[in-house]
């Protein structure tokens, strides 16, 4: 048992507390807790700790300055629901039965909160849950702040409908979750977000970003209702913030700050236009920020290539310790630890990532591969346009990128969303083009570096017995409004057993 006392140290408008006294042998002995922190739409380089100079993000910043930041991390896939069922079954979203959106996790799936239980840790969710019901029983308790990401209410007196939440933040219960745990256990929190998800409201946080806070990335035009909406996705993630130092305070009150890995990462990328459900790094790169004050030192970056896919594979790792579990080694991971990333920051850990895109709202089929330096894109369905998603397409952005459009004034790397055929590949050079606008496939000198990718993807695809699908999933949205089609759209989501018969291939 901790044996120390608590001091309170301010942070922003958050107090944090720090431990001390614990003896070594204790640290050293007792279990490390999990918590996972995981934002609804982040992407990221949106915060003060990746660089960006008018999001206000305190917490995050110190979370950064306190524990390890890595620099070059990837998420499996650019959907919100398969990217959770990959990090909770350490699989490929290929391989979850849950690759689309709205799929919920087949009933039999192995995740790392349920072998952590078998272990005698107690395991709780907190906010978004966007999983479906078979597997709530691998956590002790799941506190769900709303179904509305899920289900797309119907609009009031002829407005459209909107995916507003009974709790807006999505984090409302962290704190509660934290309080309500079993004492006696190790612990691993799922502390998942609805911040910053659409739809946007005023209030989010006070005070508000101003429009000449807002930096327009190339892809979007910068207009004033662009600026506009994202100044109030910047107050999502304000608001989202002050959860995180909340959540770390709360640590440091019950005295395991010390011996509790805190990692924060985002489902996805940003939700606007060529961001979202794109294998752009706007869709698919995260924050991946680690603070542990037993084993991590404070204050470094690693360029280390991580993904999500890794995440269950170190938690339960770092869970065994030196014990023995046959529930660890049986399973059936697709990632690999990072856990020797953490005490090492100049330790290398993957050659390559890799990322998957599915139907999300409309149908969709791309595959990449990427280091720290290149990626390569196969896009699978050429005949589509790169389609923002439905929330996306709802917002001011798109809206205004429609008019602009029909006008003739977008850029060409403004027109992305709207080019259909597609090249079937893309390559991007991150360091010299990191707004993946030129793409080099057909560049000579980069054909040893084409080559060497493709074999790669092709290795990775016999690998994980990744597959084209032999039908496609028809678009339950209105491509240029958003809307949805009740004529194909149906709530709650079927299954993909229920819609194709299986949960592997087809």
């Amino acid at each position: 048992m901790f044996l120390g006392f608590v001091a309170s140290v301010s942070c922003g408008n958050t107090a944090w507390s720090q431990e001390t006294d614990a003896s070594d042998e204790t640290k050293v002995q007792s279990r490390p807790n999990f918590v996972l922190m995981i934002a609804d739409d982040m992407n990221w380089d949106d915060c003060g700790a990746y660089g960006h100079p008018a999001i206000r993000t305190p917490n995050l910043d110190r979370l950064s300055s306190e524990g390890l930041r890595f620099k070059y991390a990837y998420l499996t896939t650019n959907s919100c629901s398969p990217s959770r069922a990959s990090i909770i079954t350490g699989r490929y979203p290929h391989n979850t039965g849950a690759e689309q959106l709205h799929w919920p996790i087949p009933a039999g799936s192995a995740t790392f909160t349920s072998v952590l239980r078998g272990m005698g840790y107690y395991t709780a969710a907190a906010g978004k849950w966007h999983m479906g019901d078979f597997i709530r029983d691998h956590f002790d308790k799941v506190y769900e702040a709303s179904t509305a990401g899920f289900v797309l209410p119907s609009g009031k007196d002829g407005e459209p409908p909107k995916m507003i939440a009974e709790q807006p933040s999505g984090c409302e219960d962290w704190e509660r979750a934290l309080e309500e745990r079993d004492m006696s256990k190790p612990f691993c929190m799922w502390l998942a977000a609805l911040d910053p998800h659409r739809e946007y409201t005023d209030g989010a946080l006070d005070p508000p970003h101003r429009a000449e806070d807002v930096i327009v990335p190339a892809h979007l035009p910068d207009t004033a209702d662009v600026r506009e909406d994202l100044r109030l996705y910047y107050d999502e993630i304000g608001r989202l913030d002050t959860y995180v130092g909340k959540v770390i305070a709360k640590l440091g009150e019950q005295g395991v700050a010390d011996n509790t890995l805190v990692l924060f990462i985002s489902d996805n990328g940003r939700p606007f236009p060529r961001d979202k459900t794109t294998l752009y790094d706007g869709g698919i790169r995260t924050p991946w920020i680690v603070r542990w004050p037993d084993r991590v030192a404070a204050g470094n970056t690693t360029d280390a290539l991580v993904s999500s896919v890794d995440i269950a594979a170190t938690f339960l790792e770092l869970a065994q310790g030196d014990r023995e579990s046959a529930a660890v080694a049986g399973f059936p991971s697709e990632g690999s630890s990072f856990a020797r990333v953490l005490t090492d920051p100049a330790a290398s850990h993957r050659d390559f990532a890799f990322a998957e895109d599915h139907w999300h709202d409309y149908e969709d089929h791309a595959r990449c591969i990427v280091d720290q330096r290149f990626k390569l894109i196969r896009n699978d369905y050429l005949d589509l346009p790169p389609t923002p998603s439905a929330d996306a397409g709802r917002g001011l952005s798109w809206q205004n990128m429609l008019k602009l459009e029909s006008a003739g004034e977008l850029t060409p790397e403004q027109k992305t969303c709207f080019r259909a055929p597609r090249p079937q590949w893309e390559l991007f050079d991150l360091q010299r083009d990191p707004g993946e606008l030129k793409n080099l496939i057909d560049n000579p000198a980069y054909a040893s570096v084409v080559a060497r990718m493709k074999s790669r993807l092709e290795s990775w695809t016999a690998q994980t017995g990744d597959y084209i699908p032999s039908k496609r999933t028809p678009d339950e949205f209105d491509r240029v409004t958003g809307e949805p089609d009740h004529s194909v759209r149906v709530r709650p989501r079927r299954s993909k057993e229920e819609t194709f018969g299986t949960n592997g291939k087809y």
